[in-house]
């Protein structure tokens, strides 16, 4: 069954019912989000099932080509599941200023259409030439973006570009759609001056009050270190979303340069996010929590998780509040959360953890641990949170100039791959089916970091059972 709730991974949800012939999507965070992008769209969806013929027809047909009949999409059909948009649900000009690009528009619905599609199996949808995708110029931007696909990689001879030939079988494969980057589409609509909407904060009508020294004290917004963006609304530091001019925030690799380390030469690796600093969010079905990767900072006051949770925006918020559940109180916020290198402390000497890392001691040898690691510059170390809670440690590296490079041979990898190492501190985040979940997501964001990287590695102890 399709699911009716979709998580993506900036945090917002949208709601999917069936309607006629196909499905529609509608946008739940109206009045917690900065903006509002788009408030919904339709889709048709159908699957075509060809038809297998007896003998005697199927000797009476000339063309002898397969019949086939379309019907209402129940369950995925592997590749004979046919889509197109339909009808949008554009926002008030009155409240928002139109998109600057009606092109990125319609990806981004196509992109999360796909996100919902895509998380129910491993297969591939054909994009129609019908409805909003009729456009004469469409189908090619969203080929040259690298949402959909086609096999017809010929110029074709027709002359006239409005006949669509060449451009009515497109598809979009599970396979590549994970290996685009999120950041590539989402991203929302400005509002504008005088709209209810919250703004570039989530108190847009309220004055600082006056302190003793007669000036205005700063807004709550402005006591984080940057300005936040929609799609991390309840982030302290700027997360992979975050965009204050509303622009999506993909930037592709750099050229490669190279340089040596201890006599190995490799491509000059681009810096890791900032201390703090979250760098990857998705929400996980099969345990209903957000997944969370963060850079591991120094600082001795805890890092302020207030990205995307999994607790639903409570019933009594004034519309257009600006509140989110991340501002609430709650059991969760007012847990004393110990800072990184106190965590590190405590899972270090942990006797399990010990056994493979070897790095038990006092807190002293934890933060210098934790320094090397953040002086390293071929690695970065890493926090794991379920739904803002920290469970383990990572440290994610390139493997031409760690020591596994030195080990292997020079076929076994290339200069873009990577690897990981892992422990798990909190006993509550342990088993399997979490394994198989963060292994995979790890694995997930190395793929979206560089687009050249071919392999991820890990390279666990001869000893460890696990």
């Amino acid at each position: 069954m399709a699911p009716t709730l979709v998580h993506l991974p900036n945090g917002q949800t949208l709601s999917v019912s069936p309607v006629f012939a196909g499905f529609s999507f509608k946008a739940n965070d109206l009045n917690v989000h900065q903006s509002a992008f788009p408030p919904g769209w339709t889709i048709i969806l159908e699957s075509e099932v060809e038809l297998e013929d007896d003998d005697d027809a199927a000797a009476n047909r000339d063309d002898r080509a397969k019949r086939s009949h379309v019907r209402r999409y129940k369950v995925p059909t592997l590749h004979n599941d046919n889509m197109f948009i339909s009808a949008i649900s554009n926002p008030s000009n009155i409240d928002f200023k139109p998109a600057t690009s009606p092109t990125r528009q319609i990806a981004m619905m196509l992109w999360a259409t796909l996100w919902w599609y895509f998380h129910q199996g491993d297969w591939r949808i054909n994009i129609k030439r019908e409805g909003i995708f009729k456009g004469r110029h469409l189908l090619p931007k969203l080929e040259r973006m690298g949402i959909i696909s086609t096999e017809d990689s010929c110029v074709g001879t027709n002359i006239d570009d409005r006949s669509g030939e060449g451009w009515t079988r497109m598809f979009v494969s599970q396979r590549s759609f994970w290996l685009i980057d999120a950041r590539i589409f989402l991203f929302t609509l400005s509002p504008t001056m005088h709209s209810p909407f919250p703004g570039a904060s989530p108190y847009p009508s309220r004055p600082g009050s006056p302190n003793r020294e007669g000036m205005p004290s700063p807004r709550p917004d402005a006591l984080g270190e940057t300005s936040q963006g929609f799609h991390t609304p309840q982030t302290q530091s700027p997360g992979p979303f975050a965009s204050g001019s509303h622009l999506p925030t993909y930037y592709p690799p750099a050229p490669a340069l190279f340089t040596f380390t201890n006599s190995i030469r490799h491509p000059l690796r681009p810096k890791p996010p900032a201390q703090g600093e979250t760098f990857y969010t998705r929400y996980i079905p099969s345990v209903g929590q957000f997944l969370s990767f963060r850079v591991a900072s120094l600082s001795q006051k805890a890092p302020t998780h207030r990205g995307p949770v999994s607790e639903s925006t409570p019933s009594f918020l004034p519309p257009h509040s600006g509140v989110t559940p991340g501002n609430l109180p709650s059991i969760t916020s007012m847990t004393i959360t110990p800072c990184d290198t106190d965590l590190l402390h405590t899972w270090m000497n942990e006797p399990r953890v010990n056994a493979m890392w070897g790095a038990a001691g006092p807190r002293s040898a934890q933060e210098d641990f934790l320094k090397k690691s953040l002086n390293d510059k071929h690695s970065f170390p890493v926090i794991g949170c379920w739904d803002g809670k920290p469970f383990g440690y990572f440290e994610l590296y390139w493997v031409k100039e760690d020591q596994l490079g030195r080990q292997l041979s020079s076929h076994d990898y290339g200069n873009w791959d990577r690897g990981f190492h892992a422990l798990i501190g909190e006993q509550e985040f342990r088993g399997p089916h979490r394994v198989k979940v963060w292994m995979s997501a790890l694995v997930h964001y190395c793929w979206l970091a560089d687009a050249r990287t071919e392999r991820v590695l890990a390279e666990p102890r001869v000893d460890n059972k696990k």
